[in-house]
């Protein structure tokens, strides 16, 4: 049985790795495949009538360490520089206002018109709201160098609005003036802590010799979150500093905390951290989706009952995309398909205490708009014709100008 159980990890986990290869060829997105996987693996073993525990309760935790490797690859890659301020601040517009206007107009609409609470009306619609980033940015391979960037800025910043949204939601029992500013401390104190731990981080980066340091890194940095998230305290803002912290070690080669520090060794390390977290980032995320896949309930996918509440999200999703794409003068092809749902969508609704979901929403909906959004993405994608994959800081010219 053990046997049995490590060679299908394998060879899922190999099937998933020639997934990620051939997307850049069919244009669709590994996790679609992922989930058809995972789906028809369930059927197997329903049909074998093979005995298997209950799975759904390693979910949450799959789902956790993959939000945080992700969020950490996502800031390894944003460079912040005056040249990217423009970039910066179109992506965080694109992420944070469609965010709070579909949270709050969907929230206010539930008060008001079937009498739940807005506190936890708020609280259900928050994952809906909020773009997937592990979705979205393995499927952007065919696009430029200048649009996957976008995304990339986009979709991390969704991730990271949307959770510390939410946070701010599940923060005491009701929302007022009081519960705000007790709240905007804590994040206050949760920069202060990011800024010193993650300059820790990279200090001790460069100066450990030992062969193994970047496991301990990677640990550490769960650890921190995990922690400061007991305390309630809004931890991913410690990755998000993290990240950008060691993706842009230029920045901080004059400061006096690093004056003992061989910046090659340093840029060296940092490279290599970063192989590590992408390959980490990949298992965990294959795994996420394979027992997403495989935890998925047919009858769920088909079951017209919810089907408004579904379709009414994506709509809702989709026409406000469009209208900030064309307040903000962005390109519309591509741009305008790429808003998936996915594991941050799936961990925040298990976040939701019993005494906080309400009974019109459940696990139906949160797998429609998953798959509705990413057919969307994918169908999108094969029609918005194929691009040069360029990068403009290697010296390459790039085809779109997406500003």
């Amino acid at each position: 049985m053990v046997a049995a159980v490590i060679i299908s990890i394998c060879v899922l986990l190999l099937i998933s790795y020639f997934f990620d290869i051939t997307s850049s060829f069919t244009k669709i997105p590994s996790v679609i495949l992922l989930l058809v996987v995972g789906w028809i693996g369930r059927q197997f073993i329903d049909l074998s009538s093979i005995y298997m525990p209950d799975l759904s309760p390693i979910l949450p935790v799959l789902g956790t360490i993959g939000l945080i490797l992700i969020v950490l690859e996502g800031a390894l890659e944003l460079q912040l520089n005056k040249q990217k301020m423009k970039v910066i601040k179109k992506s965080s517009l694109m992420a944070i206002l469609p965010l709070l206007i579909l949270a709050l107009g969907f929230a206010i609409y539930i008060h008001y018109e079937w009498g739940f609470d807005f506190k936890k009306s708020l609280i259900n619609i928050i994952p809906f709201a909020v773009i997937s980033s592990a979705v979205a940015i393995p499927s952007t391979i065919n696009l430029s160098f200048d649009k996957r960037e976008f995304i990339t800025y986009e979709s991390s910043f969704s991730d990271i609005f949307g959770v510390i949204f939410f946070n701010f939601a599940t923060f005491g029992t009701v929302i007022t003036f009081g519960s705000a500013f007790q709240f905007v401390w804590q994040t206050v104190i949760m920069v202060v802590i990011s800024i010193v731990a993650s300059l820790l981080l990279a200090f001790l980066l460069a100066k450990i010799e030992h062969h193994i340091k970047y496991g301990p890194i990677i640990v550490i940095t769960i650890l921190i979150y995990e922690v400061a998230k007991i305390y309630q305290l809004p931890s991913l803002i410690f990755i998000l500093f993290f990240g950008l912290i060691l993706g842009n070690i230029n920045e901080l080669r004059n400061m006096k905390f690093f004056g003992s520090v061989r910046f090659s060794k340093l840029k060296r390390e940092v490279y290599h951290f970063k192989e590590v977290v992408i390959e980490a980032t990949f298992i965990i995320r294959s795994l996420f989706f394979l027992l997403f896949g495989y935890v998925m309930d047919t009858a769920d996918i088909f079951n017209p009952e919810y089907l408004v509440w579904s379709v009414s999200f994506v709509v809702a999703i989709y026409v406000l995309r469009f209208i900030f794409l064309k307040i903000l003068g962005l390109e519309m092809d591509a741009f305008l398909y790429i808003a998936p749902r996915g594991l941050v969508t799936v961990l925040l609704y298990l976040s939701i205490t019993k005494d906080q979901s309400l009974p019109v929403f459940n696990q139906t909906i949160i797998l429609q708009v998953i798959l509705l959004t990413t057919l969307i993405m994918m169908i999108g994608l094969m029609f918005s014709g194929k691009q040069k994959i360029q990068n403009p800081e290697a010296g390459d010219s790039v085809e779109s100008d997406l500003l």
